[in-house]
């Protein structure tokens, strides 16, 4: 039997830190646990929360190395309901934060790497820190080991949590001594973990003759939008970059230009009128020929770049249409409708159905 790496092994200790500083600072409250994950564990947690002692955007730090899967899959659903981020890391009393010295690494193992995955926002691990799972745990297996969830069950669940199984593989190929250690350089490239930042949306409205298509990206809880607009010969795309510190209306005169960026080609990058303060986002408009519209939906990378005078950064943001292409091939399908000289393809002809006849002959031949 593979040897369990060293960790907390007793029943599962809870610290929370929720000071005037932490708050000020994290935006958040910061909940530590470490030991085992178990039905206990679950209940405690859920104590916790109906206290009222933990809102939204909690801060979980995981350091477990024990426990049943079943109960990781729980808590990993208690913490996506109540919109908690997942972290691992170690307990530091506020004595050893003053002293100066270095953190503990954490380490999360099989139950505890299925609640991490439970995190709306899922921070890769960092330094010393590990996670994995033993090889009877993972997902792809097609037997079920004694005294764990059957593999379709684990599949499922990472589903929910929006990990497809099939990335999650690239993640955990290096196998020592029976677990499966996940690769963490890998891990939000195949978003198993995202960094604070959540797959795009697509939302699309048929308007009558200007089809419009949102498309939104949420990074640490701040929502921005790029708007598609189609007309005749092209269409608009407007960027809606949200600033988390109501500082739209100070930077909104610093700007010097804006421009959009399809992989990593800038379009018309000195061309069109400077973003524009609207509420807590800067705003700005280009137009763009409708050849140029299949490009967009289908890029990797499609970003909104603002310059802003005295500052070596540029500020904005980016998304990946490909991601939701499957759900904007209707706005395609209708602007590619409005163009001059569109023909609609003929109607798909539908085979002949075979006589009652025939149907009968087929049956005793």
């Amino acid at each position: 039997m593979a040897k369990t790496p060293p960790g907390f092994a007793g029943p599962l200790t809870v610290h929370l830190r929720s000071d005037r500083m932490t708050l000020r600072m994290a935006k958040a409250p910061q909940l530590y646990l470490a030991g085992t994950i178990d039905a206990g564990a679950v209940a405690q947690v859920q104590q916790l929360l109906q206290s009222g002692r933990l809102s939204p955007g909690t801060d979980v730090y995981l350091d477990s190395s024990h426990g049943d899967v079943a109960s990781g899959m729980a808590l990993g659903k208690l913490f996506r309901n109540a919109r908690f981020n997942t972290h691992l890391g170690a307990w530091r009393s506020g004595s050893w934060r003053a002293s100066g010295s270095s953190a503990l690494p954490a380490t999360c193992l099989d139950a505890c790497a299925y609640a991490y995955l439970g995190g709306v926002y899922r921070w890769s691990p960092s330094g010393a820190d590990r996670i994995g799972l033993h090889e009877n745990l993972l997902p792809d297996r097609t037997t079920t080991a004694p005294g764990t969830p059957p593999p379709q069950q684990l599949r499922d669940y990472m589903a929910s949590m929006g990990v497809r199984p099939v990335y999650f593989a690239q993640v955990s190929q290096l196998v020592m001594n029976g677990i499966a250690w996940w690769n963490t350089e890998k891990m939000a490239p195949w978003l198993v973990a995202n960094n604070g930042r959540l797959p795009p949306t697509a939302s699309y409205r048929k308007a009558p003759g200007a089809p419009v298509l949102t498309l939104t990206q949420e990074v640490r809880g701040n929502r921005s939008l790029m708007v598609l607009q189609c007309a005749s010969g092209k269409f608009s795309l407007t960027a809606r970059y949200v600033q988390s510190d109501s500082s739209a209306e100070r930077l909104a005169p610093r700007t010097m230009y804006a421009y959009f960026e399809v992989g990593k080609q800038a379009l018309g990058m000195r061309q069109g009128a400077r973003p524009k303060a609207d509420g807590d986002a800067l705003v700005f408009t280009r137009e763009l020929p409708f050849t140029e519209l299949d490009t967009v939906l289908r890029a990797p990378l499609l970003a909104a770049r603002i310059e802003v005078m005295g500052s070596p950064v540029r500020l904005g943001f980016w998304l990946d249409p490909a991601v939701v292409e499957p759900q904007t091939r209707a706005f395609y399908a209708d602007c590619q409708a409005l163009q001059p000289g569109y023909v609609p393809p003929p109607p798909t002809a539908k085979p002949a159905k075979r006589s009652l006849w025939k149907r009968i002959k087929g049956v005793f031949k």
